[in-house]
């Protein structure tokens, strides 16, 4: 079914058509109705690629994330995709799994799509990709992490705000021993949910001790490994803080295997939260990073440089931060007299 047939079918031009289908204002809304409702009618569906070349524009988006296991990724995933669709946009989903060689491929493809815009997760090794995708016209918002060795248009977490005031809130139950399983330091989230960790030990007067911390990648073996490491040990710590609710599957098996009872051997607090934590018993604190407001924001940034007569980019790229928050439930106790 092609364009002509639906002209024929319409008894209008080919050019009116084409103009009605396109939604471009250029007739009126009853004729684009009616042409609509004709197209569908006989099954008939634009070509999008020729549309793109001849416009500019495919409506396509691109959205790279690292994997849909995490919570944030797959909350991202869903309020990008309801928010462009909206605006007429189609989201194409990709995954990385964190390894830079998928990266490089992934973009080279969107860029090979002629994607409108990207919204991505880095892993900072393709930053200078990204940033000739930004240059060359297609619109590049970095979410959750940030591409260290270029200036991109970024929206974050408050991680440092947010792990400090985890920190903070055991120490305030008397906590002095707190282990910590977190990203690695080469990442964003990983290298400032540690300095907000270190900054609440500092001002309680605590010596940061290398030996409770544990990084790795994201993943609940990280969680497993740093569990064992940290509470094999003498002085095992009053706290458990797990920077990322994937590696807290991890750490929640750990401490079943050592028939540890949250909170009454040990206090357990997460980071990101998920439905499964509160639905636990006991129900699992965390600071929330509010992945919804991340992912919205994300979407309004590459919306608004989308626009037609969108004001030309910054010289310098803007961060924006979204606020984490500690959501008390019953997983941390004052520590014993």
């Amino acid at each position: 079914m092609t364009l002509r047939d639906v002209a024929q079918a319409a008894k209008v031009s080919i050019a009116t058509a084409s103009r009605a289908l396109a939604g471009e204002g250029l007739t009126s809304k009853s004729t684009e109705a009616r042409l609509r409702r004709i197209a569908t009618e006989l099954g008939y569906r634009p070509n999008a690629l020729a549309r793109g070349l001849k416009t500019r524009s495919t409506r396509l988006i691109g959205l790279v994330v690292h994997n849909l296991t995490n919570a944030s990724f797959r909350v991202l995933a869903e309020v990008v995709q309801r928010r462009l669709r909206a605006e007429g946009y189609q989201t194409i989903l990709c995954i990385t799994a964190d390894d830079p060689e998928q990266e490089a491929e992934i973009i080279a493809t969107l860029a090979d799509q002629r994607v409108d815009g990207l919204i991505i997760c880095p892993t900072g090794q393709n930053g200078a990709r990204l940033a000739a995708l930004d240059t060359n016209g297609t619109p590049v918002t970095c979410v959750v992490r940030r591409d260290e060795t270029v200036e991109m248009e970024t929206v974050l977490a408050a991680d440092p705000e947010g792990a400090y005031a985890g920190t903070r809130h055991l120490l305030e139950l008397g906590h002095r021993r707190i282990g910590l399983i977190v990203g690695r330091r080469e990442t964003t989230s990983g290298r400032e949910r540690l300095s907000g960790y270190r900054r609440a030990l500092e001002e309680a007067g605590l010596a940061f001790d290398p030996s409770l911390v544990h990084a790795g990648p994201y993943e609940p073996e990280t969680g497993l490994a740093g569990c064992r490491q940290i509470l094999d040990r003498a002085d095992r710590p009053t706290a458990l803080f797990v920077a990322n609710h994937e590696s807290a599957l991890g750490a929640l098996r750990g401490l079943a295997e050592r028939d540890l009872l949250v909170p009454d051997d040990i206090s357990l607090l997460c980071y990101e939260d998920m439905p499964g934590f509160a639905w636990q018993r006991p129900a699992i604190s965390v600071v929330d990073s509010g992945a919804t407001a991340m992912a919205d924001l994300a979407a309004d940034r590459l919306l608004q440089r989308l626009r037609p007569n969108a004001a030309p980019p910054a010289e310098t790229a803007r961060e924006y931060r979204i606020g984490a928050r500690l959501i008390q439930r019953h997983s941390c106790r004052p520590v014993a007299p």
